[in-house]
């Protein structure tokens, strides 16, 4: 590396002025009033404040005046693997930018050109022969900006720091603390970044976490209301060691990357427990990894919270009153059949009865209710956890899905013995539950007997109340509501604001769809009768459908029209 002569150099008041840069006036303006106020500043960032130059301007009369190249980098003139040669602090620390590396020869632009020491200490650490160009500050940062976040190290502090993490505590296991406040703010940028994404989505009220590698991308996405939206997109680098964390994190193996992996994490939070679900699948750029977040304090509704009309909420509270019979919940995943079921539960629970559940896994854990969790690898299943649940002298018991003949047999005996059964199926509509019994082998005249009711729902996005406003829809959706039977006189929808995200959606409510058999539709089912004819009869006797659910919710200004004909748009 060439050493800078840096003896019988012209000052740069002298420089700028021979330069015809500034003028004399100009300099003696600047040193006055560096002179009388006591400023700090060099007399080239006061030239610059005072606006009788630009940094550009010094920095190339200095560079010329010591025999240095002068540019204007940026990011199109710097090679974004040379920075690594060098530390993230180093560069940030110096205003160093590294441009590009021939054979052993480095190039860098420094503000300083005269800094000999500083140059040394490039050569120090990069163990290369050292070439320099002089450039601003201003240009430097830039570039640096550009390009570190995509460098080895991800720096999350500033977020953290922001953000705070109040009242959040990670747990390893579920009776140690393993970290507090103090020590997450010294902890590893990957930890600090797994730490700030568990905590923003239980803030966020995201139901999922998506941790998702491309080929040279990383991004992670929230599911909230039901719709994935972009949270962040990580160095792609960081990729093994983010998911090398969560597997750490959930007691998973980090040295398996070729199978499915499925663990759990137990966090706290404001001082209640959370759950988070992980689920790790190898794809074809690494792992991606899918968080489902549980908050306990958020599954224990009351029926009144649901959504239920006033009609539906006392048919549905007359059906669970029910000595004995079967009560099913159906929709699609994420449509809210536990949260319902627990909101049952909850308000069934006393000290008279005996409620014992069968759950994979148990999502709330509720007071004064028995609970059991099936293990598939130990051979603790839904249809063997259910007939030893039998002479656990149950009165309610509550099975969380129905998945096989075996468990839905077992289900209608217990029913049939003197047991209200409550549990889940997928259909797409209340009615459906009778074929998809059928289909699991039920006998027609077991499932007339003992299905006293079936509740069908849907989750769908709220219209923002702080956005909220008037509008006037396309007049072929207004015909299609006065065809299912609708009168709404205004429609509302969200026109998007910060608080929604500019979704102009804020939150969720069921629409629910509540199928009662009665004598008459009991007797077409042990005729085996097809599902249109069960659905028509159901709907002449006054059930009330999906659709028609949602819509009256529309004339209420709860619901734009468009989420209910997307949510129950097959259900006619």
């Amino acid at each position: 590396m060439s050493r800078i002569a840096i003896g019988n150099k012209m000052p740069l008041g002298e420089l700028l002025i021979e330069r015809e840069i500034v003028t004399a006036e100009q300099i003696e303006t600047a040193l006055a009033e560096q002179k009388d106020k006591g400023h700090r500043k060099l007399l080239g960032e006061l030239l610059v404040e005072m606006g009788y130059c630009t940094e550009n301007q010094i920095v190339s009369a200095l560079a010329h005046t010591y025999g240095v190249p002068y540019a204007q980098v940026g990011p199109k003139i710097c090679d974004p693997k040379v920075l690594e040669i060098l530390p993230r602090e180093f560069l940030e620390e110096h205003v160093v930018l590294p441009l590009f590396k021939v054979h052993d020869m480095l190039t860098v632009a420094v503000s300083e050109p005269t800094n000999v020491f500083l140059l040394d200490e490039i050569e120090r650490i990069s163990g290369c022969s050292v070439q320099i160009v002089c450039s601003t500050n201003k240009d430097i940062k830039a570039t640096l900006q550009t390009y570190l976040p995509a460098a080895n190290v991800f720096v999350i502090d500033d977020i953290i720091d922001e953000e705070g993490l109040e009242d959040f505590t990670l747990i390893e296991s579920i009776t140690q603390d393993i970290s507090n406040l103090e020590e997450i703010a010294g902890q590893s940028p990957v930890v600090k970044l797994v730490n700030y994404l568990l905590y923003n989505a239980v803030r966020e009220n995201a139901s999922d976490i998506h941790i998702e590698p491309d080929d040279k991308k990383l991004r992670v996405r929230y599911r909230v209301d039901g719709k994935l939206y972009e949270k962040m997109c990580p160095p792609h680098q960081m990729h093994s060691a983010l998911v090398s964390r969560i597997k750490i994190m959930s007691e998973l193996d980090i040295a398996q990357r070729r199978l499915p992996q499925d663990g759990g994490i137990h966090v706290l939070m404001e001082g209640r427990p959370i759950d988070l679900r992980v689920s790790v699948m190898p794809g074809n750029f690494g792992e991606k990894v899918v968080i489902r977040v549980i908050d306990p304090h958020k599954m224990l509704y009351s029926l009144e919270s649901l959504g239920f009309t006033v009609e539906n909420l006392q048919l549905f509270r007359q059906v669970i009153q029910a000595p004995n019979g079967i009560v099913l919940v159906t929709g699609p995943t994420g449509s809210g059949k536990n949260t319902t079921l627990y909101a049952a539960l909850t308000e069934m629970n006393s000290e008279e009865v005996n409620i014992c559940t069968v759950e994979d896994p148990v999502e709330c854990n509720i007071t004064g209710i028995n609970q059991f969790q099936v293990n598939q690898t130990a051979g603790f299943e839904f249809s063997t956890a259910l007939r030893s649940l039998l002479r656990q002298d149950p009165d309610i018991i509550m099975v969380g899905e129905i998945r096989d003949q075996a468990t839905a047999n077992i289900a209608v005996q217990a029913a049939l013995t003197g047991h209200l059964v409550l549990s889940t199926l997928h259909t797409n509509d209340a009615p459906g539950a009778v074929t998809r019994l059928l289909d699991l082998g039920v006998a027609p005249y077991l499932v007339g007997a003992s299905l006293i009711a079936v509740l069908a729902q849907r989750l769908v996005r709220k219209i923002c109340a702080n956005c909220k406003t008037e509008y006037e829809p396309p007049v072929s959706l207004r015909k299609l509501v006065e065809k299912a039977g609708g009168k709404v006189e205004t429609f509302y929808r969200g026109v998007g604001c910060k608080k929604c995200r500019n979704t102009g959606y804020a939150g969720r409510i069921a629409i629910h769809e509540l199928f009662v058999p009665d004598d008459e539709i009991k007797e077409m089912i042990n005729e085996g009768a097809n599902l249109k004819k069960i659905r028509a009869k159901a709907l002449q006797g006054g059930m009330v459908s999906l659709q028609s659910d949602g819509i009256g919710k529309v004339e209420a200004g709860i619901l734009s029209i468009e989420e209910v004909l997307r949510t129950a748009q097959m259900i006619v």
